[in-house]
């Protein structure tokens, strides 16, 4: 069992319940030591004085404020004097709706656990109450020398404990960057094949069908170099949309995911004639329209790997699955587009 990073009580009313905080998520970045190329020397960072360039012993550090024309020098122990306290209490301040408080404010996620067997009661009463209302506590508490603003609610039979940034944390986006303003003109059919567009991607949410491709590349890139080989580059990012080709975007966006949402694309009934192929006219017949469909296949052979090429190697390698394509596990993106678009053809020929 892993030990709580803050141990206290939750309070609301008269009831007080002893609580056990814990991290609800881990991370799983890979991480690395500094060294000196050409070398396997570690870099470390040290508390160096800029004037003498001597070391500092973290006993000898003390916190000092830029007033402008001098430093106002603070010790660890005044800091700690006026802190808000070694507080064991997290007060509840009252009860909110969730949806109501702005994504923004959210910081990280703990568990609450209940401090022992004994308090299983008033904790499961909690959990139900608040499941049942719909609400969110509201509580302020202090860890590591610093005050928390939180919310708690329930999810499933457990307490969840959200930091959330103060108010003056949260900056106005109008005064960090460039808001689009409420003026902007954007027509009526543009909106309706955004909203198509939306609707067509519109997906239940898994957060297990999502992976962090980019750490799984990481680790790739580490086991390549320990075995002398290389690895594939990253694709490009799209190059961004513009007003003049916008509809244009929105309309292959769609036809796309209509397409992937298929599993692949359509499939076409088989055209062929009964026993009339076998006369002479007909079959001349049969060899010219064999060749205009030969050429409306082309045309879509081409057409299909324009549409392809917008799609990333993930999409294209689950695109190849559902279209039985022999050999794609070993494929690079740019054979993965060509045994597809060839196969569209195939299709269109057929």
């Amino acid at each position: 069992m892993a030990r709580p990073v803050w141990s206290g009580a939750l309070t609301f009313g008269l009831v007080s319940l002893p609580v056990g905080l814990y991290s609800a998520t881990d991370s799983h970045t890979i991480r690395f030591h500094q060294l000196q190329r050409g070398t396997s020397d570690r870099v470390r960072n040290r508390r160096v004085n800029e004037r003498t360039g001597e070391e500092v012993p973290l006993d000898d550090v003390v916190k000092g404020f830029d007033a402008g024309d001098e430093y106002v020098v603070l010790e660890p122990e005044e800091l700690d004097d006026i802190a808000p306290g070694r507080s064991r209490a997290l007060d509840v301040s009252g009860f909110v709706d969730l949806a109501d408080i702005d994504p923004v404010y959210f910081d990280r996620t703990y568990y609450l656990g209940p401090g022992g067997e004994g308090y299983a009661k008033v904790y499961a009463l909690l959990v139900r109450a608040l499941a049942r209302a719909g609400k969110a506590a509201v509580a302020t508490f202090v860890m590591r020398s610093r005050e928390y603003l939180v919310a708690v609610q329930a999810e499933g039979d457990v307490l969840t404990l959200h930091t959330l940034h103060w108010a003056d944390e949260v900056r106005d986006p109008k005064r960090v960057m460039d808001v689009p303003s409420r003026r902007t003109q954007v027509s009526d059919r543009e909106l309706r094949t955004a909203e198509q567009l939306i609707e067509s991607l519109t997906t239940d949410w898994d957060p297990g069908g999502f992976r962090d491709t980019y750490q799984e590349r990481v680790a790739r890139l580490v086991e390549a170099k320990q075995k002398g080989e290389t690895v594939e580059k990253a694709e490009s990012p799209a190059d961004p949309t513009n007003v003049v080709n916008l509809m244009d975007a929105l309309r292959a966006s769609v036809d796309r995911a209509k397409d992937t949402g298929r599993g692949g694309g359509r499939g076409s009934a088989r055209r062929g004639g009964g026993g009339s192929g076998g006369r002479g006219t007909g079959g001349r017949t049969a060899g010219a329209g064999g060749g205009r469909e030969r050429g409306k296949a082309a045309g879509k052979g081409a057409s299909s790997r324009a549409r392809l090429a917008d799609l990333t190697k993930d999409q294209l390698y689950r695109r190849a699955s559902d279209a039985g394509v022999h050999g794609r596990s070993g494929m690079n993106r740019e054979e993965l587009i060509r045994a597809l678009s060839s196969n569209d053809g195939r299709r269109a020929a057929s």
